[in-house]
């Protein structure tokens, strides 16, 4: 199963359309314009019901994001201290990270086994994003940890 996330272009926040495998619209993603840090907020596209968030943690001495579904704080990223490449540090659901996150090719795994990958599709008006998982139940915990990778990612430029 797969995720397309398209990030919207002209826009004033961070704003995304995310569409399943056959091009339906899944999800929408939208930030607050008038906050202090990255507050981004996921909307199921059907229902209009919030199926999580991003917020980042103001007062640290390196960025910190935590992902929060249902009023619940499922996780956190965390970039560390390194001089040349940006490194994070991935709290969220026993979940590993491993790739190249700041070229957007990178894979997920729990122990052993593989929970999803994440890859940028080039050549396109828009960064666009494909996010390839398994297990149904994982779609939304993974559209999330992707947008917190963004907006860590985001906050460093």
């Amino acid at each position: 199963m797969q995720l397309l996330i398209k990030q919207r272009v002209f826009s004033w926040t961070d704003s995304y359309d995310v569409y399943d495998e056959t091009g339906e619209a899944r999800y929408e993603v939208s930030a607050e314009f008038f906050a202090f840090g990255h507050q981004i907020h996921v909307y199921d596209k059907r229902s209009g019901v919030e199926v999580g968030s991003i917020h980042q943690k103001l007062l640290t001495f390196l960025p910190r994001f935590e992902i929060v579904v249902g009023g619940r704080i499922y996780g956190t990223i965390s970039r560390e201290f390194t001089f040349f490449h940006p490194k994070y540090n991935v709290d969220f659901l026993g979940w590993d990270v491993e790739g190249d996150i700041m070229g957007w090719d990178y894979q997920v795994t729990r122990g052993n086994v593989p929970v999803m990958s994440i890859s940028k599709e080039l050549f396109r008006w828009s960064d666009t994003y494909v996010l390839s998982y398994n297990n149904p139940a994982n779609e939304i915990p993974g559209l999330l940890l992707v947008l917190a990778i963004d907006a860590a990612n985001c906050d460093n430029d």
